[in-house]
């Protein structure tokens, strides 16, 4: 590398080191499902097939905290919520060299200590923007935190600040950024939704749904369709999407709510169309198109069989990969015919990278699998030393898989494992 660098004339090296920069950036994982809120990775160079006994265990880290938090990766750090009883919950910062922490930040409570079934928690991902990130305690309590240091710049609850109303299990969501704006869900009749100013989480705007509706377990994304840019979230009582630029509701799509009351999963978009899931319920698809001066929906199509898993949904070219309690799926996105399913794992959280599926069992084993349209094609399978004993039957590993920098970050209440999944040069 040094004889190529000093082979290039000087005039070019200043371009070489900002192509350098710019490449190592775009494999971070800085917020909720990667990059693009989908669950894609844009990182290639990953092992094709891992060996018998699972790719390198690099580090783990064993004091991290309770809780479902996926890992925000961002300039050489891990950021990660987590919770020490139900007094503490807190946003702290790792060194993704070692897993060792660096600094840790109190949130507040945990939200809902009596829920049933009782998996009290820290739920939300780290969105991280430069140098801070926005963090959402399972109570409510919304932090802009200095990355550097962990020093809060600003606070709000959703609670006291917005009457919010959340689910049963408290708040999950992670906080959406985009351009000058931070987007939430309090939840309830004044601020269903709400867009704040990032820099100082004064009110953009207070966006109300008809009747009102509590916050459900999933985070918004942005849609552009029907020529309206817009917020598209899963409520407790469905899909909806809002203007983005003023809060407006636009309109609802209530068939995937889940019979259990457990609307978790990101919906997954393409265009106008978006697929959103239930537990319990099914999965489906509905198309927004432009109705004259208002915004419409159109049933796509909807079936039990489709991927309904709190682990989420990935697209991958023109087919829908995820889970059901029967296993893996892949499905052709836009009629919703399912090419072929297997049982794997069973239910889990999955990641895409690199033509490859990454999933996060319920079981707590972690599978690699090709996002071939022919059939099942595992490549790998392992599971963690050392799980966490679960609080009660009913919980599973639910925590999302993270791809970043060549490493795979499977989290699992206090434990957090780092492994080598790079190819060799």
């Amino acid at each position: 590398m040094n004889n190529l660098y000093r082979s290039i004339p000087r005039i070019a090296a200043p371009l070489l080191a900002v192509s350098l920069t710019l490449s190592l950036s775009a494999a971070d994982w800085p917020q909720w499902r990667g990059p693009q809120r989908n669950g894609v990775s844009t990182e290639t160079g990953l092992l094709k097939e891992w060996p018998k006994e699972g790719p390198k265990l690099v580090w783990q880290a064993k004091d991290v905290g309770s809780g479902y938090s996926t890992p925000a990766v961002a300039g050489g750090r891990l950021y990660l919520c987590g919770n020490e009883g139900l007094d503490d919950e807190f946003v702290q910062a790792l060194a993704a060299a070692d897993g060792r922490r660096i600094w840790r930040t109190r949130l507040g409570n945990v939200g809902n200590p009596d829920q049933q079934p009782k998996f009290p928690a820290a739920r939300s991902t780290p969105t991280v923007e430069a140098d801070v990130l926005y963090a959402l305690g399972s109570d409510g309590d919304l932090a802009c935190v200095e990355t550097a240091t962990g020093k809060v710049r600003w606070r709000k609850s959703l609670r006291t600040d917005f009457g919010g109303k959340p689910g049963t299990w408290a708040y999950s969501e992670s906080p959406l950024v985009d351009g000058d704006a931070l987007v939430c869900t309090p939840g309830g009749d004044d601020a269903t939704l709400v867009a704040l100013n990032k820099r100082t989480g004064e009110v953009l705007w207070k966006g109300t749904v008809p009747g009102g509706d509590e916050a459900a377990y999933s985070s918004a994304i942005v849609v552009n369709a029907a020529g309206v840019k817009q917020y598209v979230q899963m409520l407790a009582r469905g899909l909806v999407g809002v203007e983005a630029a003023t809060g407006k509701f636009l309109w609802r799509y209530d068939r995937t709510v889940s019979r259990f009351k457990a609307n978790i999963p990101t919906p997954v978009v393409r265009g106008g169309d978006i697929y959103s899931a239930g537990a319990g319920t099914g999965g489906g698809l509905v198309r927004i198109k432009a109705g004259g001066a208002t915004v419409e929906t159109e049933p796509g199509y909807f079936s039990p069989k489709l991927p309904t898993a709190i682990g989420g949904a990935v697209l991958a070219g023109d087919h829908l990969f995820g889970t059901a309690n029967s296993g893996l799926l892949c499905v052709e996105f836009t009629t919703g015919e399912i090419k072929w399913d297997n049982p794997s794992l069973g239910a889990a959280s999955l990641c895409l990278a690199d033509g490859r599926l990454y999933l996060h069992g319920e079981n707590g084993q972690v599978a690699l699998v090709e996002a071939s349209t022919e059939g099942y094609r595992e490549r790998g399978r392992f599971t963690p030393p050392d799980l966490p004993a679960r609080s009660q039957p009913m919980e599973k590993a639910w925590t999302y898989p993270v791809v970043a920098n060549g490493r795979l970050y499977i989290r699992d209440h206090q434990m957090l494992y780092c492994y080598d999944v790079k190819a060799s040069p």
